[in-house]
This record gives structure tokens, sequence and C-alpha cells, in this order.
């Protein structure tokens, strides 16, 4: 296996090292990795002319339409990467699995020297556990889920749902009889709220830290503001660690400072101050940019598409987590239709039939997979009573989301208190009249003006 970086970020400016993405968090583009160009893979069947990647059409409403041709035809294809370079695409739920649970496609070897470069996405730092590969990645997987048990995540419950009836109370105060911005009023503002409480933010820090957040996040931006906004995040994050240490308190950062293995060596059984700091960045991007997003996505989803399915979620609120699911199916986050995580085969592995060679990058396509008809019966359908839903919304195998059950719970609390208070809401402008966030690595609204209104009438 290619060798990884051993050390972790320093505290305070993460790496930015813009190689291939993340969904969870940004970066700033590289040049494509110099060298020959390794042997083009299989051709395209005939008459299929694959555009560079990432491919045109991916929305909130599902992956580039491309994307079932190549399930089809072409599951496992070699595309050019926009801006140089080639990557391999696996487009399949059956393959997304296989690739995710084999260890011969490794995360770490992404950070090797030779490794493949693409422009325009993210490659989370170095010693992060999503940028791991075992045995690193199992201890530090191991040591962080003492911090997310099942309690503790359900314990946070009522205090989600009183942060969401508060900020429903403060939104509908100032609407007078006008629409409101379910993006900056609500949705924003209950991921932040979580995601801080979750860190132990102090109250008076989180409207900065939420702007460092959104700068951080901004690939588009320069790269010198985003990396001004890292810097400033992870001297802020590297702070707040030192500070629990001192002083612990009841948050899920003091949690892992606690967290310890039996067994292991001293020094090795417990978080580096390091490791700690790290975790606090992989939380911000799965725990804030991405509920926040889907918080948004799910109520355009509904409120332009199944208003009469939200108006039953209000009535039966023992349907939103079936519904929950079903949207996290087909609600698209990741705006370049992968996971955003580069995987480096380290030897010759056939996947679906295909070849891929020894050194090259694999991207898995999360949404794909989740519209694959062979797993899902009428897969562009979307069946808010569908029983059996095995989507890879939080990934799959080692790597599988850490946050997925607060995240669930995130958005259940959310559907829940929308549709209870207002069964008559309603988009406040036509639904190709928003506007998205340009340049983040999801698909994010900008805004999203809702008429609300108490009465179905």
């Amino acid at each position: 296996m290619t060798a990884r970086p051993d050390a972790p970020p320093r505290a305070g400016l993460p790496p930015r090292t813009h190689g291939p993405d993340s969904t969870h968090g940004p970066d700033r583009p590289a040049p494509a990795a110099e060298g020959p160009e390794p042997p083009e893979g299989p051709e395209p069947p005939e008459g299929l002319k694959l555009p560079e990647f990432p491919f045109p059409g991916s929305s909130h409403r599902g992956p580039a339409p491309l994307f079932t041709r190549l399930r089809a035809e072409r599951p496992v294809v070699r595309v050019a990467w926009r801006g140089g370079g080639h990557a391999w695409l696996v487009t399949r739920h059956e393959d997304v699995v296989r690739v995710l649970d084999d260890p011969r496609f490794s995360r770490a070897a992404s950070y090797a020297p030779e490794a493949p470069r693409f422009s325009g996405l993210f490659q989370a730092p170095p010693g992060m556990i999503i940028s791991l590969d075992p045995p690193d990645h199992t201890r530090l997987r191991a040591l962080a889920e003492q911090a997310f048990s099942p309690e503790r995540i359900e314990g946070m419950r009522p205090r989600v749902r009183e942060v969401a009836g508060r900020l429903l109370d403060a939104l509908e105060k100032g609407s007078g009889e006008g629409p409101v911005d379910l993006v900056a009023g609500f949705a924003a503002p209950l991921a932040m709220t979580v995601i801080c409480e979750l860190l132990g933010v102090p109250e008076g820090d989180r409207e900065q830290f939420h702007a460092w957040v959104r700068q951080f996040a901004d690939v588009s931006a320069p790269p010198e503001l985003a990396a001004e906004g890292g810097e400033r995040l992870g001297g802020y994050i590297a702070g707040l660690v030192a500070a629990k240490q001192r002083e612990p308190a009841d948050d899920v950062l003091s949690a892992l400072i606690a967290a310890r293995l039996e067994g292991e060596r001293p020094g090795s059984d417990r978080l580096g101050f390091d490791e700690l700091v790290g975790l606090g960045f992989t939380l911000l991007g799965a725990g804030f940019d991405s509920s926040a997003g889907q918080i948004g996505n799910f109520a355009v989803t509904l409120l332009a598409g199944h208003r009469d399915v939200w108006r039953r979620l209000g009535e039966r609120p023992e349907d939103v987590p079936a519904a929950v699911e079903e949207l996290l199916r087909t609600v698209n986050l990741n705006g370049n239709d992968t996971s955003g995580l580069p995987r480096i085969a380290t030897e010759d592995v056939t996947v679906g039939g295909v070849v891929i060679p020894a050194g090259e990058a694999v991207f898995v396509a999360f949404p794909s997979a989740n519209r694959d008809a062979s797993v899902f019966p009428a897969p562009d359908r979307t069946d808010f009573g569908r029983a059996d839903n095995p989507h890879l919304a939080f990934g799959h195998g080692i790597h599988r989301c850490l946050g997925a059950p607060l995240a669930r719970l995130e958005l259940a609390v959310a559907l829940e208190e929308l549709t209870r208070r207002y069964p008559g809401a309603r988009l406040a402008v036509p639904e190709h009249e928003l506007c998205w966030r340009a340049g983040d690595v999801n698909h994010n609204l900008l805004a999203l003006p809702v008429e609300l209104s108490r009465s179905t009438a």
C-alpha cells in the first residue's frame, strides 16, 4: 500500500492540498498530476459519448441524467476530469458497496506524492478520520464512537426540538404577513446551534464561528480567503480543545477528550490534541453544512412537489422517519454526484467486470447508487412508504458517517415542527426562481422564501 502522510493536521490551519474532492469540506484546486498519462480504460459503448466530469445536469432533484445510462451500459467507467486527469467512476449500488468494503481501495494512498490530483474539488487534510485506513482509522473511530453513543444522541432530541421551536417562533413573529427565509431563519441556525452545542462553542462566539465556516467552505473563493477561514477556525477549535481539557463540560468534545481504549499502550489509548482538532473539523463539515443544506432541500422538495405529503406528515408525525429516509435517498446533496472522497487502487482490482489498475483514483457515486433499479423498485419515484430502503446517503463501511444518527434526528425534528405548525405552508416564489449557493461542494440554497400558514384552506 502506498504510504500516507504520518503527521496529523497541525492545530490552526489544516493542510489545503486540493487533491480529489470531499463532500464534507472545502479545498482549493491543484494542478493535475505530472508524469505520463496512465493507459486509457475501456471505451464507452458505441453512441455513448461522455462529457468531462463532473457531468452537467446535477441538482438537488437528483444526479446528472447521464448516470441512468451509465448504470445500464457502463456502470464502472473511466472519465476525463474537467481541468485534467482521469478517474474511475462507480455508479451501481452493488459495485459502490464492493469498493467501500474492499481494503485495496485506499483513502490514505490519495495523499501520496504520486497520487492523482483533480481541480476544483476538496481533499480532506491528512490525519483526519475520513483520510485514514486501518489500523489508524480503526483506533480513531473506536475512540470517536464512544462520544456518539445512541443514548447521548437521543438525549439531544428535546433540546433540538426546543431550538427548532424557538427559531420558528421568532420567524413567525418577525415576518408579519410576508414570506420568511427558511434557510437564514431556520435551517442554518438550527444546524449551527446543534453543532456548536455539540462542540461546546459559547453562544457569544457562534456568529463569528459561522462566518469562518462559510469562508472556509466556499470552494469558488480565492485560496487565500479559504485559507484564512481555515486558519481562524483551526485556531479557535484548538483553543476550545485546550479549554475543555482544563475544564470538561457536558458536550461531545469533552467526551472525546475523556474517551479511552482498553489494552492500548499509553499515548495510543486516547485521542491526541491534533486528533481532537481534526475531529472538530470533521464534525463541522458533516454536522453543519450537510444538515443545514438538507433541511432546506427537503423543505423545497416537499413544498414544490409533495404538498399533500407535507400536510400528512403534520397530521401523522409517526410517518416522518420513513419520509426522512426516502428524502435522503432521492434528494441529492452532492454537488458533483460523488462522495467526493477519492480512493486509490493499491493493486489491480476487478469491479463490475472491469479491471481498475493499481495507482488510479476511484470515485463512488452515491446519488447514482441510490437510483439503482436493481435495489430500489421505481427508483425515480419518491415513495414515502418505501419499506426497504438501503440507501447510501451516509456512505457505507468503515467510513460511514459518524454523525448519521444525529443528522437523522435533526432532519426528523425539523420536518415534524415545520409540518405540524404550518400545514398550509407554500413556496413564495416558483421553484425555478430559487437561487443556489455557487461554489459549494453541496447543493445548498442561498435562500428559501416560504409563506408560513397554519391553515390548510
